[in-house]
């Protein structure tokens, strides 16, 4: 398989996530809390990369370049779902104060206060609303990063082959 089909699969990976997270906002009504929105941004900048590696098709060093930003954003996403991850096994004398919803802080503070108030994470980050075999949401969002970041790793590393040669 090519890096560029690689990269169009990890696209439609993201794109599958984005959609499973706003279906469980809209539809389940799982409100997202400051952590699980800027993991969401995670997977928007690792689908965006990938988009745009599969439409220009790079070869060698292009397919490193496109390897290191899918690195960087999944790794970033990887480490705000660690961090959530890390509220959410706290003991509950420890979990931090409830705070007000994003869209209220986009209203009333300036972006980079709500990007520090949503880095540090509140307790709405540190509850588990839903499990799937056994992970929470946060849980299966750093199963997710971690594979991309494999990936983005194999991509950057990849002994390309010369086009047109067959690709297995």
């Amino acid at each position: 398989m090519t890096s560029r089909w690689i990269f169009g699969l990890v696209f439609l990976v993201c794109a599958g996530l984005l959609a499973v997270a706003f279906y469980m906002e809209h539809v389940m009504g799982l409100e997202p809390c400051p952590l699980c929105w800027l993991q969401r941004f995670g997977f928007i900048g690792a689908g965006l990369v990938s988009l745009l590696a599969f439409v220009h098709g790079p070869a060698g060093f292009g397919n490193r370049v496109y390897g290191l930003f899918l690195v960087i954003t999944a790794g970033a996403g990887l480490g705000v779902a660690g961090r959530q991850l890390w509220l959410q096994g706290l003991p509950p004398d420890q979990v931090p104060a409830c705070g007000p919803s994003v869209d209220y802080m986009l209203e009333v503070l300036p972006l980079f206060e709500v990007l520090q108030t949503a880095i540090k994470g509140t307790g709405d980050c540190a509850e588990v609303v839903w499990r799937f075999l056994g992970l929470s949401i946060p849980g299966w969002t750093a199963v997710f990063f971690s594979l991309l970041v494999v990936l983005g790793f194999f991509l950057m590393f990849r002994q390309s082959t010369p086009r047109g040669w067959l690709q297995s």
